[in-house]
């Protein structure tokens, strides 16, 4: 992507900004992602749920959560531009913001590769290309690794009551797969389905993977679905940090390295 040739995950194009951005992200990886391009200072507002980065975030205004942030507040704080994502924003709330005036700025990774053209998409907006050069240098050092991984079939859990996972197309199923992890239970239909945990399931998974969000599964979570479905084949069951996999934007290089890590002590 040239800096001139600013197109976002649904075909809008933009043109850079011209001074200084006033900036509502309504997502979290995303907010992260401009502190990481040193556009904090036109950051003037988030959800409750970006949290990221720890200690420098908390006080810039909250608006809501990611699909139900409210229009007054957003609008309250003159925002030049809004970030949101196919997949975490309501396309009702992102039609109404721009209605509203400002830029809405459309984003939907689905591979870690795509982070590429999330870094010099919004580097190039708000004028960081150094910065997303920098952060693009990263990434692609972290993807060229050359360790091939066994073929593991995973099914990696996002929530109980209803069991819900991952398909195939989503992008904490990319990430896994560069590990040789293989996610179970796609659903063309659904990008995050319902699963009906049972024994041939389970005796066809090689490690379950319990992931510390959306839903915060805990050791408690692991072993009582270990009584619950305990029997010849039970596969190993791990709990996995949920934001190194599912968070895209500058945290995916950081994820790269945590699942690399992960993966090896698998073996041991």
């Amino acid at each position: 992507m040239s800096r001139d040739d600013l197109t976002d995950a649904v075909g809008n194009r933009h043109t850079p900004a011209q001074g200084p951005a006033r900036i509502v992200s309504l997502v979290p990886s995303l907010t992260e992602l401009l502190f990481a391009l040193d556009l904090q200072d036109q950051l003037v507002g988030r959800t409750a749920f970006c949290i990221e980065p720890e200690g420098r975030i908390e006080s810039v205004p909250v608006v809501g959560g990611t699909k139900t942030s409210e229009l007054d507040k957003l609008m309250a704080l003159n925002p030049t531009h809004v970030l949101v994502n196919v997949d975490e924003t309501p396309k009702e709330l992102a039609d109404q913001i721009t209605a509203a005036g400002p830029v809405v700025v459309v984003t939907h990774p689905n591979t870690p590769a795509d982070n590429v053209n999330l870094y010099q998409l919004i580097g190039g907006l708000f004028q960081r290309p150094k910065q997303a050069a920098e952060l693009v240098a990263d990434l692609e050092r972290e993807l060229h690794q050359s360790t091939v991984w066994p073929k593991r079939k995973v099914l990696y859990l996002i929530w109980k009551r209803p069991w819900m996972t991952v398909s195939q197309d989503t992008y904490i199923a990319s990430m896994l797969s560069l590990f040789g992890m293989q996610t179970q239970c796609h659903d063309p239909a659904r990008r995050y389905p319902e699963v009906a945990i049972d024994t041939e399931l389970l005796a066809n998974t090689d490690l379950v993977l319990f992931s510390t969000e959306p839903f915060p599964f805990a050791a408690k979570h692991r072993d009582a679905f270990a009584r619950e479905f305990r029997g010849h084949g039970m596969p190993q069951l791990k709990a996995i940090d949920g934001k190194m996999v599912s968070w895209y934007g500058s945290r995916a290089i950081e994820g790269l390295r945590y699942l690399r890590q992960f993966t090896a002590q698998l073996e041991k």
